[in-house]
């Protein structure tokens, strides 16, 4: 005896993690309701419940959706033209609608922690890891001193975007190469 129903409806997860993604940026962890998610995706919570079990598994999976963007190939560049390619593409990924809301949300004392770490792990660490990459590929061709203080001058290369947006400031022309150009010299190179 065959076993017949409903056939799964494939499309349901990707509109329900784009709307939780959209509901944490607009919203923020807290006020993300399961309710509205499914409302919005067109769907039902049995059918979220079914995929994520808690509020908490639905945001870590949106959160990780985001995440999932190919970053651009590095390999063929140069150090200071693959430091350029990583800047471009961390404006362009974080310029999109809702990105940095959910920045924002992530900071939220109300966050989940896991959900916290999560965006971690799969967003922040991974870019900061390429960024190490680029300017420890310039320490090994001689083009930034060994001693660099990359610990330090890693997060800076994004944080003037945050902070330029935290304050309300429009992000400069050329933002990717001024910024590439700053943290090259301020990693010793002599490069522009």
């Amino acid at each position: 005896m065959s076993k017949t129903g409903r056939l799964r409806d494939t499309t349901i997860d990707d509109r329900v993690l784009a709307v939780a993604a959209r509901q944490l940026a607009e919203s923020g962890y807290d006020a993300l309701s399961v309710q509205r998610v499914a409302s919005d995706a067109g769907t039902t919570r049995q059918a979220i419940y079914r995929r994520w079990a808690t509020k908490a598994a639905l945001a870590e999976a949106a959160v990780t959706a985001v995440a999932e963007v190919a970053p651009p190939e590095l390999d063929d560049a140069e150090p200071f033209e693959a430091l350029v390619r990583e800047l471009t593409d961390f404006r362009s990924g974080v310029s999109r609608p809702g990105r940095m809301a959910l920045v924002g949300t992530m900071l939220q004392e109300g966050t989940d922690e896991d959900v916290r770490d999560r965006y971690a792990v799969g967003v922040v660490a991974p870019r900061r890891q390429r960024i190490r990459d680029i300017l420890e590929r310039g320490q090994r061709d001689g083009s930034i001193p060994v001693d660099a203080d990359l610990e330090i001058i890693v997060p800076m290369a994004t944080g003037s975007f945050y902070g330029r947006a935290l304050a309300g400031d429009p992000i400069p022309e050329r933002w990717p190469e001024r910024t590439a150009a700053v943290i090259w010299r301020a990693a010793g190179g002599d490069r522009r």
